[in-house]
């Protein structure tokens, strides 16, 4: 009998820190601040989100730098503005993932998305990177009224695509992805190719994924 598997989006499908980072250096450079971070050196941050990135580049300015109030949220819809318009420049899917979803597929799972990124910026990015098709389901930040870690995006993107809660599991690269996973119960592979490479093993997911060639064989042992 066939499971579902579904995937976070970034850090995990694709390595989207270049367009982020940049996205967030937009919004500084508007304040005249230059570009605060750095895309290979910071894309940790990036995968953590818009604010986080916001935030640790307002702590590098000068102490005699002021910010005006309510420069976070204004430079936060600047950013998501930013990202919108330059979202797959720098963006890459990581090595193995076409082929992996291919072999899941063949095997009878079901697919789908459970992503912190805003839904309409999500369906943006896997379309073209030309995925979107792949999943069932897409449940984004914005979709339910609440956002992963709490379960229910993840029980809605298992039961979009057609499955059960039961034979599931979340791959995905973050402590996010490792709390949402505990809290629906299920089991959660977490990549080593992120930025934090395997010491991401902290978190102590059932598995450790080094590339996507090893996906299809866990969905087959986990979901049989």
């Amino acid at each position: 009998m066939a499971g579902t598997v579904v995937f976070d989006l970034d850090g995990t499908l694709a390595d989207t820190s270049g367009d982020l980072v940049a996205a967030a250096n937009a919004c500084f450079r508007a304040r005249g601040l230059g570009d605060l971070l750095d895309p290979v050196a910071d894309a940790q941050i990036a995968f953590q989100g818009g604010r986080a990135m916001l935030r640790a580049g307002y702590a590098r300015i000068g102490s005699d730098i002021l910010l005006p109030p309510g420069a976070e949220d204004e430079d936060y819809s600047r950013l998501l503005g930013h990202y919108g318009e330059a979202i797959a420049v720098h963006t890459r899917l990581y090595p193995g993932v076409e082929a992996a979803l291919d072999r899941l597929e063949a095997d009878g799972h079901r697919l789908a998305v459970c992503t912190n990124k805003p839904e309409a910026l999500a369906e943006t990015l896997l379309c073209k990177l030309g995925l979107r098709d792949r999943f069932g389901a897409l449940i984004g930040a914005d979709t339910l009224p609440v956002r992963k870690p709490d379960p229910r995006p993840y029980r809605a993107a298992v039961e979009g695509a057609g499955g059960i809660l039961e034979r599931s599991f979340l791959v995905g690269d973050t402590e996010t992805d490792r709390l949402t996973a505990a809290a629906a119960g299920v089991r959660v592979v977490l990549v080593s190719f992120g930025p934090e490479g395997r010491g991401i093993e902290r978190l102590a997911p059932e598995a450790l994924l080094e590339h996507f060639d090893a996906l299809p064989g866990i969905a087959r042992d986990w979901l049989s």
